[in-house]
């Protein structure tokens, strides 16, 4: 159909945004930047084969558990790793707060759910909730990273308040898409379900954008925690002096 081909350019574009993105922000050199674009490129194809041999699909694979542990095992990894790795701590402050937010734009391709349903071919409450949330979410990223950018003052709490949607957002669609798929655990039943959820190329979104936009959001929740400051500054695109906001 039209619009997988439009998703799979669309998706494969926001993925290669969201790599070159936390690759340069979290590399301290070229070196450091190459081998996290190499894991999340590794990360992208093994999704991207999941997808293809169905192995995420019911009853052809294992199912909703199985997407289950894909989008919750690396976000769960990277956090405990997080906690073990100092020097992964002092990147988190690094980063430029324009980047981590800035990336979770791409996720105004939410309006795709919208144009599946009106097809028929993902249910009402998953397909209108999640869709609608992410469009908000990647419109507000991308004027508090506008702001953040042009070193103007943002405001804490609206940081807290995005970042919060954000990631509630997040966590609402995996719900909605477990609860809304064919299977032992499906508890919403309609006309159509989310068992394309796990096809090509719509895997690529809770597969491996959700997982990576969830960590952006846990790393700004990070960063204003260590902060007290009542409004935060961008420093540019580029890495933050001395971890400074």
């Amino acid at each position: 159909m039209e619009i997988d081909l439009l998703a799979a350019v669309a998706l494969t574009a926001s993925a290669s945004i969201t790599v070159a993105t936390l690759a340069i922000g979290f590399g301290a050199d070229v070196l450091a930047r190459a081998r996290i674009a190499v894991v999340l490129a590794a990360w992208f194809a093994l999704i991207v084969a999941l997808a293809a041999t169905r192995a995420l699909h019911y009853p052809d694979g294992v199912g909703a558990p199985g997407l289950g542990l894909v989008v919750l095992l690396p976000p769960v990894a990277i956090v405990a790793y997080a906690l073990r790795s100092p020097a992964l701590r002092r990147a988190l402050m690094a980063v430029p707060l324009a980047a981590l937010v800035g990336v979770n734009g791409v996720r105004v391709l939410g309006v795709l759910f919208l144009v599946m349903h009106a097809q028929g071919r993902l249910p009402a409450p998953f397909a209108f909730l999640a869709g609608v949330g992410d469009v908000l979410a990647g419109l507000g990223a991308a004027s508090l990273a506008w702001r953040l950018y042009r070193q103007k003052p943002v405001a804490r709490g609206q940081l807290w308040v995005w970042n919060g949607f954000g990631l509630a957002d997040l966590v609402n669609a995996i719900a909605l898409g477990a609860l809304s798929a064919p299977g032992p655990q499906q508890l919403l039943f309609g006309a159509s379900n989310t068992n394309v959820m796990t096809t090509l190329p719509w895997l690529l979104i809770p597969a491996f954008l959700v997982p990576l936009l969830a960590c952006t959001h846990l790393a700004v929740f990070y960063r204003l925690a260590k902060s007290r400051v009542s409004e935060v500054r961008g420093t540019g695109w580029g890495r933050n002096p001395k971890g400074a906001d």
